[in-house]
């Protein structure tokens, strides 16, 4: 897509930012000047803490590929045996991921066991009444639920948990709390307490007025962002604005973050739960509207012949 437009595409990783010679240092080695720059890396699970050394059968479900990774491993196994899944974190990404495990093993014609560990509580920012409707979804589908534990240790067979509690899987998946990379305040560069890159309304740096940002990676400076997807989704225009004025010398668009937004959860049976504000609506035609807004979202990147390609 990126040369479709006339782009140059990198596939490197930025390691070090150097704002005073307006550089950007790649693992390979290499070195990319620019005049003027936006970051869109997103962010990750922390893991060290919990997970000594990397595995293969440890997913954090950021970047979202890994997902795509593990279903191509998990299938396979799926025909074998009766596999044990774990979920680690109990907020929207923990429940999606396990309720279309579920639905990966339905799929399948396999058989599995899957516990989510939702730590303090499923869903604890959202209403009882979102809350309860998971629940019973999952509840009726055979998945265990644990609440009250955390996560403590991790092998590449069993989790261990707060209470002395331990739990064996085949595959385990780390929905925690997610947050951006360090290489901003590495770099010396300003940063919100989370480590995103500080910026100004004009999703600008609030040091480096050639810098710019979008998405999970930044913090707003006047007011810190839930990291939902909506909010990139909005930016991206004036981003992209913003970033041309910089170029041109012409005025920027100020982000104004929406008050309230809506989420949909897909809970893997066909069914969805929609949330927004004291508005809670359960059923086939939520999932539906989540898929319909999804396609056609996605409609607008495909341009280079995605819509074609099959796995």
């Amino acid at each position: 897509m990126v040369e479709d437009r006339g782009g140059i595409f990198v596939e490197d990783r930025v390691i070090q930012i150097n704002p005073g010679q307006r550089t950007l240092n790649l693992q390979s080695g290499k070195e990319i000047d620019y005049d003027v720059v936006s970051f869109n890396t997103g962010s990750e699970v922390p893991l060290k803490s919990l997970v000594p050394a990397p595995r293969e059968n440890i997913v954090p479900v950021k970047p979202v590929f890994n997902l795509l990774q593990a279903r191509r491993r998990i299938i396979p196994k799926l025909k074998e045996k009766e596999m044990v899944f774990v979920v680690l974190g109990g907020g929207p990404a923990g429940l999606e991921v396990t309720a279309n495990l579920w639905r990966l093993v339905q799929d399948s014609r396999g058989k599995a066991r899957i516990a989510l560990i939702a730590g303090s509580r499923l869903l604890g920012g959202l209403s009882d009444r979102v809350r309860t409707m998971a629940l019973a979804s999952l509840s009726s589908r055979g998945v265990t639920v644990i609440e009250g534990k955390h996560g403590k240790e991790m092998t590449g067979e069993e989790i261990r948990l707060n209470d002395g509690s331990s739990h064996p899987f085949d595959f385990a998946f780390i929905a925690l709390g997610v947050q951006p990379s360090s290489i901003f305040g590495d770099s010396g560069i300003p940063a919100g307490p989370d480590g995103g890159l500080l910026v100004n309304p004009y999703l600008q740096s609030v040091a480096q007025p050639e810098m710019f940002g979008g998405g999970d990676c930044i913090n707003l400076a006047e007011r810190p962002l839930a990291k939902v997807g909506v909010y990139a989704v909005r930016q991206n225009p004036i981003l992209l604005h913003n970033l041309l004025a910089a170029l041109e010398r012409k005025e920027m668009q100020a982000f104004t973050p929406q008050k309230d937004y809506m989420l949909i959860f897909n809970m893997g049976n066909g069914r969805g739960i929609l949330w927004k504000k004291n508005f809670v609506w359960e059923g086939r035609m939520a999932f539906w509207l989540k898929d319909y807004i999804d396609r056609k979202f996605m409609q607008k990147f495909q341009v280079s012949g995605e819509r074609d390609e099959k796995e």
